[in-house]
C-alpha cells in the first residue's frame, strides 16, 4: 500500500449522503468575490449585499480564513485579523452570513492555506516547503507550506471544522492548493524536498530520485505523485465537509463538487483568446453535470490590481463561460466600492442575463459531434509545439463551424463506456469524431477506450505523433502499419511539403504544397488503408539558383482505415501548427474537410468565420450560443462588429421546433432541411443565444 493509500485509508472520512435537494449548486447560480485585505475588516455588509443584488449575483465568495481569519478563531494554527478589533461584533464572517441569509444569498468561504506567518513557520518547520537547496519559499513575510505536510494533511481539517460548526457556510474555495514551484513574482523555486515529500515520493516511486526541476529525470513521475496527493487531499476534504454539512460544497479541481477556473490576463503572457472556453469545455466533457465556476479577474494582472481589465476582454471571460455551461463569477480586490473597474458594467449585464434566463442554463451541457483531445502528458521539450498543434486544431474547428468539446489526454480512459458509476463522468458515446492533437503515445487504458469507440462506429483522427508507439500505430484500426521515422527538428522539416488535394488554377503538377512545420512522421500504411496527400522530398531552399529538385516521396501525408464499422485516420504531420503559426487557410480547410468526411456535422455554409457556434442541451431544450469573434485581435479584444443574419444548421428529428433568440428577444424562423433544421439568426452583436423548445 502506498503512502497515499495509507493516508486515505486511515482518514476514516466518508461523505454523508446528500440528496439532490441539499446540493444547491446543481441549480444555476452567480457569484461575486470580494478578495479582502486585512484593512477591509470593517466592511459594510448591507452595502455589499445591495451591490450583489443589483449586480445579479446570489452567491458571495468571502475571505474567511487561512492566512488571515476574518472571524475570532480559537485555533493555534490560525491568525485572527487584527483589524477585527474595529468591528462592533468582532466577527465579519458571522455578520456577513447572518445578513446574507436574510436576503437569500449564500456565502462561500475563501480559504488560503498556502502560507503561514514567520512565527508559525519557526514553530512548525515540518509544515513548510523546502527546495533542493534546503530553502523555504518566503514571500512578503509569509512562508509557503507543502500539501504533503501536516499543515494541509491535519490542521486544515480542524479549520474547516471550526468554521462549519460556527457558521452556515455554503461551501469552500481553497486558493492555491498546490505544490508551489513558482511564487507570486514568477520566481522558480523547484520541487519541494521537505521530509514528507521525500518519504511520500520514495513510497510512491521506489528507487526514483526526487527531481529538482522539469529537466530532472523523474519529473513526470513526481508530477503524478503531486497530482495524486492533491486528488487524495481533495477527496478527503470533500468527505470531511460533507460529514459536517451535507449541503456544503468544495470548490477546487476537476474532482470536487464545483470545478474552479480563474479567468485572468497577464502582463507579458501571449493571449489565447479561447482560454476560458477551453478550460470550461475540458471540465464539462469530463464531468458534464458538475458545475464549473469561472472566477473572472477584474484587474489586468496580480501586480496591477488597481488597473481594471479591458471591458471587451472581461466580457469574453463571462460569455465564454456561460456559453459552455459554466457559472459566471466576478472577482475584485477589497470592497466593490474600492474597485471601480469599467468592466463591472458589462459584467453586471452578462450576470443579470444569466439570472434572467436561469431556466435555459439549468443543466446546460455539451452537445457536440467532435471531441478535441489536447496533450497534457508531454515533456517540456515538446510542450510548446504540442500546445501550438492543439490551438491550431481548435481554431480549425471553431472557424469551420464544427461544434466540439475539449478533453485532456489523461482523461480519455475515464470516458470509456464503463466509466465510474455514480461519479458523473461523461462518455465517448455521442461523439462522432475524436481528434488527437499530437498527443504522443497513449496509455493502454486510453487505447482500449478508443478501440471500443471505433468498434461502435466512431472515427478517430490522429495528428503528428498521436497514438504511435513501438514502431507502429497503437489503435486496432490504425492505418499505420509501421512508424519508420520521426522528423522533428527545424532542419529536418525545413523545405518539406505535403501536397494537398486538388490542383492550382494553373494545373501545376505540385498541386497545392503545404509546408511541414514542427514534425513529419514517416509511416508505412497498412495494406488495406487508403492514402492521400503525398509528401514531397526536400530540395535546396537557397540560394535561388539551386532551388529545384523536389520529388514525390513514397509515404503519405494522410492514411485512413475502416475496421468493424469505425474509422481511424492519421495525418502524420503537425497540421495544426501550420495554421496556428502561419495562418494557411488551405491547410485549415483540408483538415476540416477530412473531419467532416469522418462524420462531423457542420453548422451550415456561408457563416462568417468570426461567428462561433457552440451547441448544447439543457433542461429547456437545445441551446445554441453564437459568439461574435470579430473583436479578436493581436493581444487584445476590440469592439465586435455586428454580424448580419445567417442560417445555422442543426441536427433535428421531428417537426421543426419553436426557436427564440434571447438577446434580441424575438422568435426566429425555423425551416426543415435534410437531416435537420435551419434557423435564421437575428443580427448578432457581442453574442446571441438560440433556444429550441
Amino acid at each position: 500500500m502506498t503512502a497515499l493509500n495509507t493516508r486515505a485509508a486511515r482518514s476514516g472520512d466518508q461523505p454523508a449522503k446528500a440528496s439532490p435537494a441539499t446540493e444547491w449548486w446543481r441549480a444555476p447560480f452567480r457569484t461575486f468575490q470580494t478578495n479582502l485585505r486585512e484593512i477591509d475588516a470593517d466592511l459594510d455588509v448591507p452595502d455589499v449585499l445591495d451591490f450583489l443584488e443589483d449586480f445579479g449575483a446570489n452567491v458571495w465568495l468571502l475571505s474567511v480564513g487561512g492566512i488571515v481569519s476574518n472571524y475570532p478563531t480559537a485555533l493555534a494554527s490560525q491568525t485572527a485579523n487584527p483589524a477585527l478589533a474595529g468591528r462592533t461584533s468582532g466577527d465579519l464572517v458571522g455578520d456577513a452570513v447572518a445578513a446574507a441569509a436574510e436576503r437569500g444569498i449564500r456565502v462561500l468561504g475563501r480559504m488560503d492555506f498556502s502560507k503561514v506567518d514567520r512565527r508559525r513557520a519557526e514553530a512548525h518547520p515540518e509544515w513548510l516547503f523546502v527546495n533542493a537547496r534546503g530553502e523555504n519559499q518566503v514571500y512578503s513575510g509569509l512562508v509557503s507550506v507543502c500539501p504533503s505536510g501536516p499543515y494541509y494533511q491535519e490542521q486544515v481539517f480542524e479549520v474547516i471544522t471550526e468554521v462549519l460548526t460556527r457558521y452556515d457556510i455554503a461551501g469552500f474555495f481553497l486558493n492555491w492548493m498546490s505544490f508551489n514551484e513558482v511564487d507570486y513574482s514568477r520566481t522558480y523555486w523547484g520541487v519541494c524536498h521537505c521530509l514528507a515529500c521525500r518519504e511520500g515520493f520514495a513510497a510512491f516511486a521506489p528507487g526514483t530520485p526526487l527531481p529538482q526541476e522539469p529537466s530532472s529525470p523523474g519529473y513526470r513521475t513526481w508530477q503524478d505523485y503531486a497530482r495524486l496527493t492533491l486528488d487524495d487531499l481533495t477527496a478527503r476534504l470533500r468527505a470531511h465537509i460533507r460529514s459536517l454539512a451535507p449541503g456544503a460544497a468544495l470548490i477546487l479541481g476537476d474532482r470536487a463538487d464545483i470545478v474552479f477556473h480563474e479567468a485572468n490576463n497577464g502582463v507579458g503572457r501571449p493571449l489565447w483568446h479561447h482560454l476560458t472556453a477551453e478550460h470550461v469545455s475540458a471540465a464539462k466533457a469530463y464531468r458534464p453535470h458538475v458545475p464549473v465556476l469561472v472566477n473572472a479577474v477584474g484587474f489586468v494582472d496580480m501586480p496591477y490590481r488597481l488597473a481594471g481589465e479591458e471591458p471587451n476582454h472581461f466580457a469574453q471571460f463571462l460569455i465564454q463561460a456561460i456559453a459552455h455551461g459554466a457559472v459566471p463569477s466576478t472577482y475584485v480586490m477589497g470592497r466593490p466600492s474600492d474597485s471601480p473597474y469599467e468592466n463591472i458594467t458589462v459584467a453586471g449585464e452578462i450576470t443579470r442575463f444569466h439570472r434572467d434566463h436561469a431556466d435555459v442554463y439549468a443543466g446546460l451541457r455539451p452537445d457536440s459531434d467532435v471531441l478535441l483531445v489536447r496533450g497534457d502528458r508531454v515533456g517540456p521539450d515538446r510542450a510548446e509545439g504540442v500546445r501550438s498543434e492543439f490551438e491550431g486544431l481548435y481554431l480549425t474547428l471553431a472557424e469551420s463551424h464544427l461544434p466540439f468539446d475539449v478533453l485532456s489526454s489523461s482523461r480519455i480512459a475515464d470516458l470509456a463506456d464503463l466509466g465510474r458509476p455514480g461519479d458523473g463522468v461523461g462518455s465517448l458515446t455521442g461523439y462522432r469524431v475524436v481528434v488527437l492533437a499530437d498527443v504522443g503515445e497513449l496509455a493502454p487504458e486510453a487505447v482500449a477506450a478508443l478501440d471500443a469507440f471505433v468498434a461502435a462506429g466512431g472515427s478517430v483522427l490522429a495528428t503528428g505523433s498521436s497514438a504511435l508507439a513501438a514502431g507502429a500505430g497503437q489503435l486496432a484500426a490504425s492505418p499505420v502499419r509501421r512508424h519508420l521515422a520521426a522528423l522533428t527538428s527545424v532542419e529536418a522539416t525545413r523545405a518539406a511539403y505535403v501536397r494537398l488535394d486538388g490542383t492550382t488554377p494553373s494545373g501545376h503538377p505540385w498541386g497545392r504544397p503545404a509546408p511541414v512545420i514542427g514534425a513529419l512522421h514517416v509511416i508505412e500504411p497498412h495494406p488495406d488503408a487508403s492514402v492521400a496527400l503525398p509528401t514531397l522530398g526536400r530540395a535546396p531552399y537557397g540560394p535561388p539558383e539551386k532551388c529545384y529538385g523536389h520529388t514525390e516521396a513514397d509515404h503519405p501525408g494522410y492514411a485512413e482505415r475502416t475496421l468493424h464499422g469505425g474509422t481511424v485516420a492519421h495525418l502524420p504531420w503537425t497540421v495544426g501548427r501550420v495554421y496556428r503559426e502561419q495562418g494557411l487557410r488551405a491547410v485549415r480547410d483540408e483538415v476540416a474537410t477530412r473531419i467532416r468526411a469522418l462524420g462531423a456535422r457542420p453548422s451550415g455554409t456561408g457563416i462568417p468565420e468570426q461567428l462561433q457556434v457552440v451547441r448544447g442541451r439543457s433542461d429547456a431544450g437545445t441551446v445554441v450560443h453564437l459568439l461574435n469573434r470579430s473583436g479578436d485581435a493581436v493581444q487584445r479584444f476590440l469592439d465586435p462588429v455586428p454580424i448580419a443574419p445567417v442560417e445555422v444548421s442543426l441536427p433535428w428529428s421531428g417537426p421543426p421546433p419553436r426557436a427564440r433568440a434571447l438577446v434580441a428577444g424575438v422568435e426566429v424562423p425555423v425551416s426543415p432541411t435534410e437531416g435537420g433544421i435551419r434557423v435564421t439568426t437575428p443580427t448578432v452583436g457581442r453574442f446571441e443565444v438560440l433556444v429550441l423548445e
